[in-house]
């Protein structure tokens, strides 16, 4: 039998080349000429290569066999009534089975979706493309649909058609570049790709789907069918966490390597579900209140640590599936800890199989490589300023805020997205229409993220290193909208400082009290992560000068500093216990190391820091207020000793921290301070307990790092009324070695 349509269509069905197979395939009505010739009315066809028989088959069971009009597997019958649903029954050989057509199925993508799209404001976006399982028109399937908007053909391919782009060619909707089609049958755990072919006619390398939530581990990289099961059981967390201002509350962050914190028994990376056994706890224990992990979003090289993504809406299959990752986060805030992921959107890779040309041409990424490469990392770089790409990752912000409740997102590489002469040199960039040198559209984009996200009750930092102003500033304010940046200046300040052999600190005393200049120019989070301890940098405590004890005893006073001093914390694993080696993502923290005194006296250190910390208000209240912070004295250059006052919000509750930076016990000290009294130790980084000699102002009360009990201690340091450093009256310390002290006053009974 010959088909009614022309060879041309034909032929175009069969090639793959057809620009509307939907106006072809599936039941249609026929052109009142040709009804009238045929004495029919509708017609329907089918496309199956692989197929040696089709019937069609009514709602009331009625089988009608379709003809076979080309070789190929074209089959195609006209009937005197349009049949009204049907299924069709394949036979191959021995196999006979039964689909619903899925060019019999109209579109469920409404008009708005696709307006919303192309006007940049679709916040759900993720609801709408990608693969959605759901129940349409009666029929359970998966809705497919991909932005390519200068694509030629857009087809679905995986495994339930053999991966032929012929058998799932999608519908186009002119002017929005949306290409969709809901496919019966097809089922969770279904792996796809879309097959391309360009405005040109070039058939484009197999692509995965930007909106993917799931993908094949590596080495495969096809996207994965997923519908997510889980139940949440934080809705108090949730309602806690809306409307909190984190500014005057505790931050002390553990930055996490999800694939390297530890490793099983078989040398393995741990899965979500071990994490939050086993991560979890350790967190609370040591005195966290919110872990940072390092990118989530699936990637292809295990070696970009994640930096390079490939799949923004799919936590990578290495330690689990999206759901797994849901208990993670589930158990975190079970234990009141907050969870803050790595968030790229600075730069892609160019694998093909990624956004790089996706339909073809540059659509994701500008054209011109002075505005589309990162010439550091040779990745593209995302075009901000067209609506549809923007929105792609605005709506990816809120996925990871909304689908996984994280509570907050931690923006790599802001600098890199602000400049457009960015690590280029004179003739390499494009400046703006201004003729400036600042990225309007990405400037504009990172507001809009801000808003949205603060809006979900999420917080955002961000990873930018120089001084562009009003990084954390409210974009009411013209600022850029973050709820905190990165202290990049703080951190190379005091690792140079502490670099320095302390014979020749009092020449760079400057490092320990420039900081405080701009403190409070920003809401800051101080930074030791992972890049600190990668690439020949070396270990936390590999970067102290001195032998080995003086290295420890460094190491913990400087992060006494850091956790009395201004700002959030943030600390990369494997620093709290003094490993020796830098970071390797395919090891594992050196936790044999644990069983050494020097090593678990930092941890210690760690945790009574993290305690007092958080239970203490006048070193968190105001971390972002200048009010909340008074030298009392920056000026001991000589003897490398400063100390300062930490007030609460309310002024009501201080800490006074005096941080000695030689290996000399300094006695008779005197500062000044504000009320004559009794004082005490609350933190000693000299404790023994600590790893340290023990050189202390009272015996050390162990465990005890923020009860303002009078009781707590039977040994207190009594004020003199001599002034000091403009006070009214003074304490005269014991300063120990590289060391760091800090002291509250005790309060009556």
């Amino acid at each position: 039998m010959k088909s009614i349509l022309d060879h041309a269509e034909v032929n175009a069905i069969i090639e793959g080349r057809h620009h509307e197979p939907f106006s072809v395939l599936g039941q249609h009505a026929l052109p009142e000429n040709t009804a009238e010739a045929l004495g029919s009315s509708s017609v329907i066809r089918a496309f199956q290569p692989h197929t040696q028989s089709v019937t069609v088959i009514d709602e009331k069971g009625n089988r009608t066999p379709l003809e076979r009009v080309h070789p190929h597997g074209l089959f195609e019958s006209v009937f005197s009534a349009p049949v009204g649903p049907y299924r069709l029954e394949l036979v191959n050989g021995e196999h006979r089975w039964e689909i619903i057509d899925a060019y019999s199925m109209p579109s469920p993508m409404g008009e708005l979706d696709r307006y919303l799209l192309n006007e940049g404001t679709h916040q759900a976006l993720y609801e709408v493309l990608g693969s959605n399982c759901m129940q349409f028109n009666g029929v359970d399937g998966v809705q497919f649909a991909v932005w390519a908007p200068n694509a030629r053909r857009v087809s679905v391919v995986g495994d339930f058609n053999d991966w032929d782009g012929r058998r799932h060619v999608m519908r186009g909707h002119p002017g929005s570049g949306v290409w969709d089609m809901f496919i019966p049958g097809v089922g969770i755990g279904t792996l796809y790709k879309f097959e391309i072919v360009a405005a040109d006619g070039r058939l484009l390398p197999l692509k995965h789907d930007p909106y993917a939530p799931y993908f094949e581990q590596p080495p495969g990289n096809a996207s994965i069918v997923f519908q997510s099961k889980f139940i949440w059981s934080d809705d108090d967390y949730q309602k806690q966490k809306k409307g909190r201002d984190m500014r005057d509350k505790p931050m002390s962050i553990y930055e996490v390597h999800a694939g390297s914190w530890r490793l099983n028994l078989h040398g393995d990376s741990l899965s979500y579900i071990d994490l939050a056994r086993t991560l979890i706890p350790y967190v609370v224990e040591n005195g966290f209140t919110h872990v940072e992990l390092m990118p989530i979003s699936e990637h292809p090289f295990d070696g970009s640590w994640g930096y390079q993504p490939i799949g923004l809406f799919a936590p990578t299959s290495r330690f689990g599936s999206p759901d797994d990752f849901r208990h993670f986060v589930d158990a975190c805030h079970a234990a009141n800890i907050g969870v803050i992921m790595d968030w790229v959107p600075a730069h892609f890779p160019t694998d093909a199989h990624g956004l790089g040309e996706f339909d073809g041409t540059h659509l994701y990424e500008h054209a011109d490589p002075r505005q589309g490469m990162h010439q550091d990392w040779q990745t593209l770089i995302y075009n901000f300023g067209r609506a549809e790409v923007a929105n792609y990752l605005l709506s990816n912000a809120l996925y990871w805020i909304r689908e996984f409740h994280l509570d907050g997102l931690r923006v790599d590489a802001v600098a890199s997205m602000l400049y457009l002469d960015y690590s280029r040199e004179q003739g390499q960039w494009i400046p703006n229409r201004f003729g400036g040198r600042e990225n309007l559209e990405a400037i504009d984009f990172l507001k809009r993220m801000n808003i949205l996200v603060h809006a979900e009750g999420g917080i955002t930092m961000a990873e930018e290193s120089t001084s562009f102003p009003g990084v954390s500033h409210p974009t009411y304010n013209n600022g850029l909208g973050f709820t905190f940046k990165w202290n990049m200046g703080w951190m190379h300040d005091m690792l140079e400082y502490m670099s320095k052999d302390a014979a020749y600190r009092k020449y760079h005393h400057n490092s320990l009290t420039f900081g405080m200049i701009y403190a409070f120019s920003e809401n800051f989070c101080l930074p030791f992560s992972h890049d600190e301890v990668v690439h020949g940098k070396g270990s936390m405590i590999n970067k102290m000068p001195g032998d080995d004890w003086q290295k420890f005893a460094n190491l913990r006073a400087l992060y006494g500093m850091m956790w009395s001093y201004p700002g959030k914390k943030l600390n990369f694993m494997g620093g709290e216990i003094a490993q020796y080696s830098e970071w390797q993502h395919a090891g594992s923290i050196q936790w044999h190391l644990l069983e050494e005194a020097k090593h678990k006296g930092i941890q210690s250190l760690v945790r009574d820091l993290n305690r007092l910390y958080s239970q203490h208000p006048a070193l968190h209240e105001t971390d972002c207020d200048g009010s909340g912070f008074e030298w009392i004295d920056c000026d001991d250059i000589e003897q490398s000793v400063i100390s300062y006052y930490r007030y609460s919000t309310d002024r009501t509750r201080s800490c006074i921290t005096v941080c000695n930076f030689t290996p000399v016990v300094r006695t008779e000290y005197v500062i000044g301070v504000n009320e004559p009294g009794r004082y005490r130790e609350l933190i000693n980084t000299d404790n023994e307990a600590y790893g340290g000699s023990g050189q202390a102002n009272h015996p050390p009360v162990a465990g005890d790092t923020a009860s303002t009990d009078a009781s707590a201690s039977q040994a207190t340091i009594e004020t003199t009324d001599q002034a000091a450093h403009n006070r009214p009256a003074s304490l005269r310390l014991t300063l120990p070695p590289l060391g760091v002290l800090i002291l509250e006053k005790i309060e009556p009974n």
